[in-house]
């Protein structure tokens, strides 16, 4: 059973404006910092003038290459670094990519601070540039030949998918084009750096504090134990802020050569030119069935795109291989080299696009032999895991599709291509997808303080960016406890108390709450036995103040199954630390079926979502009011992906063009319809004591096949890219 409803215990400091963000932090005799950009797409510096910013009034300070000695690289947080890309800006004249920071103006205000940026000029020799797939110039690596780790990065090869499709009954071979795109949280990239007494502490919203603070300390060749990162929330991550970030230490210089403390907001054009994204990506899907509609065979190759400077790697045959009991699959993916900042993670970051792919190839193979779309899908459903021959931990994808199709009134759907109309004309498409996610789970500690004037103090790693994790973390003390969630005390994203583990990959939950729950039942043991002989109802902090004790503090550990107790140094360094979803006895996912309406109105086909019909598995429901807030967020997100979302990209200087929310289209509440969600919500048995498993990524994968198949069921049009726009149905 799932937990009580608990009502979001940051709820009424947020629609007060009570909540404070990092660029909310305002101190006396506060600097204000912008950046200048590079506006080539590739080569070096060849001067710098910086004589009409520094004559603006109110400009204290400018940085440019020529005063960054002595830095040094992060590293590259998939490399064992801690930053999004190993390329730092400022510290040489080379140029990678368009909108690279070449100069940090630093003045008494915010205008000219901006005004003192705009006057930046540099002189540059430039390079030619490749900023696409199939650009002259891109250079292409396979994966697996990288010198990225084996076997995660490897292909992936089971049986013989070649020979099994020369002999299936019913094949498909499809391309399916993915689009760079952004995340555009709504809270833009901020860092307020302070020092005191050759101590620093930033405050910036981030998923990952421990990679800023020891990411920093290599950056400026400080001790991690002189930095502390401070994020208790964040408004919005999505893989976006999953890592130190290339202002972060530039911002931190200025303050320190300055003697004030510095503000840097990235404004949002920025933001697209010198952030981690989405990457462009372009998928061939070979499916081979037999003549009773089981799938014999698949092989699904990608090629991405990375940087210049670093090695991106992106799995996505890791979960198309997992779908469905596929025995001969093979899976390869090719990294294309542009000149671009780094690619990064995006919610769901190649589950969404791989399952995109693949999803609306199995609808394609579903039509060729004349079966329902969810009776094949439950047709080939597995219990164990075609990689590697063990049993999925929990997995109720049939569960999923079963609740889904009866919910949405799926037997009311004609098969035929253009057979469901309104009285108006308006061509209805029903369509159905599922998708996966690895359930992970990280490293953490917890501490649990109980203090004699009844208050409850809980920190664990972790990092509050929307998702509700504060509200999860109160309701499973309140529920070992038997206190009010609202009584209980939330401190994450806070490097002053216990190791904050990168928060990404839906391990939040699976990772933290175990900790948690074992910390309470601690603290519970611990205030049994101060009790002794009294009297069973009192509260706890009659038990203390009866035992002469201001406080009792606990802690618990919890590590993935498999993991060694030495982890935890991992983690206390900095780095990413999880597991997952294939364990030493089991392999364990996330799931969920995703069914969707499209109405194409006849005259200006004008696609609208008037419904969707969202069933998920994610183990155990701890937090029912915020899990089922994911599922919102994630199918409004994958319904932007299918029908809204690109990030423009300028092929002959580099960059993106739509680098502000009034282009970068991205849809409005009149856009999103019925979104019914449900919960198949049994525990996984095994994954952990709570029965938990990744919520935040599952939900948008899906959702984009889905509405991609139900366009093709209303108008007969298989499209094979994102997203879909008004001219393709036409």
């Amino acid at each position: 059973m799932s937990n009580p409803d608990t009502p979001r215990v940051d709820a009424r400091e947020k629609v007060r404006g009570a909540t404070q963000y990092a660029a909310d932090h305002v101190v006396p005799g506060l600097a204000h910092a912008m950046l200048a950009v590079a506006t080539i797409g590739r080569g070096r510096i060849v001067s710098i003038d910086t004589d009409a910013a520094r004559a603006v009034p109110g400009v204290r300070m400018i940085l440019t290459h020529l005063d960054t000695t002595g830095l040094k690289s992060p590293g590259y947080v998939m490399g064992g670094g801690y930053g999004f890309q190993s390329l730092q800006p400022m510290l040489g004249a080379a140029i990678a990519y368009r909108g690279q920071p070449i100069a940090l103006v630093v003045a008494d205000t915010l205008e000219a601070a901006r005004e003192g940026a705009a006057l930046v000029r540099a002189a540059y020799e430039q390079d030619a540039i490749s900023v696409t797939l199939d650009a002259p110039g891109a250079e292409v690596l396979a994966q697996a030949d990288s010198p990225l780790p084996k076997p995660a990065f490897a292909d992936r090869v089971v049986g013989d998918a070649e020979g099994a499709l020369s002999t299936a009954a019913a094949r498909v071979d499809t391309t399916f084009q993915g689009p760079p795109q952004h995340q555009n949280p709504m809270e833009l990239l901020a860092t307020v750096a302070e020092w005191s007494e050759g101590t620093l502490t930033i405050r910036e919203p981030t998923q990952n504090a421990e990679a800023l603070r020891h990411g920093l300390a290599q950056v400026l060749g400080l001790s991690p134990d002189r930095i502390r990162v401070l994020s208790p929330t964040a408004g919005g991550g999505f893989g976006q802020k999953n890592s130190l970030q290339a202002h972060t230490a530039l911002v931190a210089l200025a303050a320190r050569e300055l003697g004030r403390p510095v503000k840097l907001v990235v404004p949002r054009a920025q933001i697209f030119n010198s952030a981690s994204f989405r990457p462009a990506s372009r998928h061939t899907v070979r499916l081979g069935a037999d003549a009773s509609g089981i799938m014999v065979a698949a092989v699904h190759e990608i090629d991405h795109q990375t940087s210049r400077h670093d090695l991106f790697p992106l799995i996505y045959a890791d979960l198309t291989a997992r779908l469905y009991g596929i025995p001969n699959f093979r899976g390869r993916e090719r990294l294309v080299r542009n000149d671009i900042q780094t690619p990064g993670f995006a919610r769901a970051p190649f589950e969404h696009i791989a399952a995109c792919a693949f999803e609306t190839a199995v609808d394609e193979l579903a039509y060729a032999l004349g079966r329902d779309p969810v009776a094949l899908r439950i047709a080939n459903d597995t219990s164990t895991d075609p990689l590697t021959g063990r049993p999925f931990s929990s997995r109720h994808v049939v569960a999923c599709l079963e609740r889904g199709a009866e919910r949405f009134g799926w037997e009311r759907r004609t098969q035929e291509p253009g057979s469901m109309r309104l009285d108006d004309g308006t061509l209805v498409g029903w369509g159905v997808a599922i998708g996966a996610y690895k359930a992970a789970t990280a490293p953490a500690i917890a501490m649990l303080r109980a203090t004699d004037a009844g208050e409850l103090f809980v920190s664990v790693g972790g990092h509050e960016m929307g998702q509700g994790i504060r509200t999860a973390i109160a309701a499973t003390v309140a529920m070992e406890l038997g206190v009010p969630a609202g009584a209980v005390n939330v401190i994450v994203g806070n490097t002053g108390s216990v190791p904050q583990h990168l928060t990404a990959g839906s391990w939040g939950a699976a990772t933290a709450l175990p900790a948690v729950r074992q910390a309470a039942l601690n603290m519970r043991e611990a205030l049994q036995r101060l009790a002794g002989d009294g009297p069973a109802d009192r509260p706890f902090q009659q038990i203390l103040r009866d035992a002469g004790r201001p406080h009792v503090d606990v802690e618990a550990r919890h590590r993935a199954p498999g993991q060694p107790e030495s982890i935890f140094g991992r983690v206390a360094q900095g780095h990413v630390s999880a597991a997952g979803p294939a364990y030493p006895e089991f392999v364990s996912m996330s799931y969920c079926a995703q069914f969707v309406e499209v109405q194409i109105e006849p005259r200006t086909r004008r696609i609208r979502v008037p419904r969707v019909v969202s069933v998920v598995d994610c183990g155990r429901v701890v937090s029912p009011r915020t899990a089922r807030s994911q599922i919102v967020g994630g199918v409004v997100w994958g319904f932007s992906a299918a029908l809204r979302e690109v990030s423009e990209v300028d092929p002959r200087y580099g960059g993106f063009l739509n680098a502000d929310l009034a282009e970068y289209v991205i849809p409005v509440n009149a856009d999103i319809g019925s979104i019914e969600a449900e919960f198949i919500d049994e525990p996984d048995p095994v994954l952990n004591s709570l029965g938990v498993k990744g919520l935040g990524e599952v939900v948008m994968v899906g959702v984009a096949p889905a509405i991609v198949n139900a366009i093709h069921h209303a108008t007969g049009r298989r499209i094979r890219h994102l997203p879909v726009r008004i001219e393709d149905v036409l």
